[in-house]
């Protein structure tokens, strides 16, 4: 197994008496799909929010290695600091630029990697004029690579909640992450938006990106992960491969009940 990329050693999160997160581990590998589940309240987007800086956490080390294996502690940082180091997301409620392109929101994503500055901005020199090409020229690739260039000059609003979906991701993508983080990316679609969701998280790994995701559809959970990390009341109460998950006698009672037995067939890993 190839070393961690992202580390979270002893996460804890306080809000006043009650304790969101409480010394959560957790290790996401390079090129792996990793998949956070637990039931409503666990404290999944909680996590997330501690990961990108929204919140800070009471306590606990925060890692996440560069390429050239050096570790940058996440610790403090703010939100777009966070994304500079490597680690961008989506969230659950969509958040895009409504009254924008498709392509506009796309090259916002490319904000944290631009080196042109106030002056450049105002006086528009040649350097600025070329670096504004190659953002216009990238974000339009990630959208052909996502099937939105038919829709590049549309307006974000006016997309199919599937479309919406997506573009949050390639904004997330124009980043140049290291570690995606998708939290529930599949909610509210139907089933061929869901198929075609699975096959774009499939290339992003691909292409050597890790993928830390929170998901409700565990058929989607259970075909997609390497490893599958299981919360409940802010604790890791179990992890492993997704058949190893699946028939967690702690799982079950966790996520699904004791009267469930064990996660339906329907959800075996069937890659």
């Amino acid at each position: 197994m190839t070393a961690p990329i992202l580390e979270i050693s002893g996460l804890t999160m306080q809000f006043g008496g009650i304790r969101a997160l409480d010394g959560l581990d957790l290790r996401v590998h390079q090129g792996e799909i990793a998949a956070l589940i637990g039931p409503n309240g666990a404290g999944k987007t909680t996590f997330f929010n501690c990961l990108t800086g929204i919140y800070k956490p009471s306590a606990g080390v925060l890692r996440l290695t560069q390429p050239n294996g050096k570790p940058v502690l996440l610790n403090g940082l703010a939100p777009h600091k966070v994304t500079q180091a490597g680690l961008a997301r989506t969230f659950q409620n969509i958040r895009l630029f409504a009254a924008m392109t498709v392509l506009e929101n796309v090259m916002i994503g490319r904000h944290c990697r631009t080196k042109a500055g106030l002056l450049g901005a105002i006086f528009r020199d040649k350097k600025t004029l070329r670096e504004e090409q190659e953002i216009v020229a990238y974000s339009f690739a990630l959208l052909e690579k996502i099937g939105l260039t038919a829709s590049a000059n549309e307006l974000a609003k006016n997309l199919p909640y599937g479309a919406q979906r997506k573009l949050e991701i390639a904004r997330a993508l124009a980043t140049e992450p290291l570690v995606l983080l998708l939290d529930e990316p599949a909610a509210g679609m139907n089933s061929q938006e869901t198929d075609e969701l699975d096959k774009l998280i499939c290339a992003i790994r691909d292409e050597g990106i890790s993928i830390l995701l929170i998901e409700h559809d565990m058929k989607l959970v259970m075909s997609l992960s390497d490893h599958i990390f299981v919360m409940d009341y802010g604790r890791k109460i179990a992890e492993g491969t997704p058949e190893e998950v699946r028939r967690n006698p702690a799982v079950i009672r966790a996520y699904l009940g004791e009267e469930n037995g064990e996660l339906r067939q329907s959800c075996v890993n069937h890659r």
